[in-house]
């Protein structure tokens, strides 16, 4: 999906993919990675996600990166915070705290970047691209954390002929096809969500999945 589309999602205030509440199952499944405290999280495609400050609050550092200027913005003012503001190759740093977000595009982090990074969490990056996007995204981004890392990754799966995305779906085959040679994959969770959504109901599904999976780096996994 090409950068423009989603900034004028931000832009027009079309956000309901925005959660005004922490994910619960971040909350539930994240205390078991069992990252140091003080450890830094990346957060790709984060928009103003209120997850990334329940990241802050277990201690971890976060670095959140987000194409929308606006959403970034959004973020800090609504949260109380006042970021300072620098510029890098990657893009503009705003830093608040523990949490500091990259407004750019998440290919352009830099190998040092994602090295300093002790996993990562993904609820928006994955479902928000299209197909032919999704090895790029899982060999660059994931493909170039440590060897070590370890992360949460939630997708939809639902019937994709009965609805365009974004989001997308996204198959547990898929899932594994792509981060295999990275990561390893292991689907932890599955639960139809559909009564949750109505919206996508009113969108002509029948049945919607959320699936969650632990993702970690060995040392084996191709750089």
């Amino acid at each position: 999906m090409e950068a423009e589309f989603w900034l004028e999602r931000w832009r027009e205030g079309r956000t309901n993919f925005h959660q005004a509440r922490v994910t619960p199952l971040l909350q539930k499944f994240w205390p078991a990675l069992a990252l140091p405290a003080g450890s830094t999280v990346l957060v790709p495609l984060c928009g103003k996600s209120l997850d990334m400050v329940w990241l802050a609050e277990q201690g971890h550092r976060v670095l959140g990166v987000e194409l929308s200027q606006l959403a970034v913005e959004q973020f800090f003012a609504e949260n109380g915070m006042t970021p300072q503001v620098s510029e890098s190759s990657q893009g503009r740093h705003y830093a608040a705290g523990n949490i500091e977000i990259i407004c750019g595009d998440i290919f352009a982090l830099t190998d040092q970047t994602l090295a300093a990074c002790a996993g990562a969490y993904d609820r928006a990056a994955l479902i928000a691209l299209p197909p032919e996007m999704r090895p790029r995204y899982a060999e660059q981004v994931y493909g170039r954390l440590p060897a070590g890392a370890r992360s949460i990754l939630i997708t939809l799966e639902y019937a994709q002929d009965r609805m365009a995305g974004p989001p997308f779906s996204v198959g547990e085959e898929e899932v594994r096809r792509i981060y295999a040679p990275l990561t390893q994959a292991d689907a932890i969770d599955r639960r139809d969500i559909l009564d949750k959504e109505p919206k996508f109901r009113e969108r002509g599904l029948e049945k919607l999945d959320s699936v969650t999976y632990r993702l970690r780096r060995d040392g084996s996994a191709k750089a």
